[in-house]
């Protein structure tokens, strides 16, 4: 995988921690923040956990890791550390 999507993401947000209808998480959820979309700590743990495990990285505790991040903060975050790992 040479780039990390939000799609990538709302894959592993669905597997990891489902979905809640308030949100579309196939919309324009970029500028978002977990939180808002009904993530807590606990979901992005699991989160992490799994982008973890699937892309064979490792996350470093970063805001952009966080309940108050953003999925693109998160795709960012992720995509830095992509390049190492391939």
């Amino acid at each position: 995988m040479a780039t990390f999507t939000q799609a990538d993401l709302v894959g592993y947000i669905r597997q990891a921690a489902g979905e809640d209808d308030a949100f579309d998480l196939d919309g324009d959820i970029a500028e978002i923040t977990f939180s808002d979309l009904g993530y807590d700590s606990v979901a992005m743990v699991e989160i992490t956990l799994l982008v973890e495990r699937g892309l064979g990285i490792s996350l470093p505790e970063d805001d952009r890791a966080s309940k108050n991040a953003t999925p693109k903060e998160f795709i960012g975050l992720v995509n830095e550390l992509l390049p190492a790992s391939i």
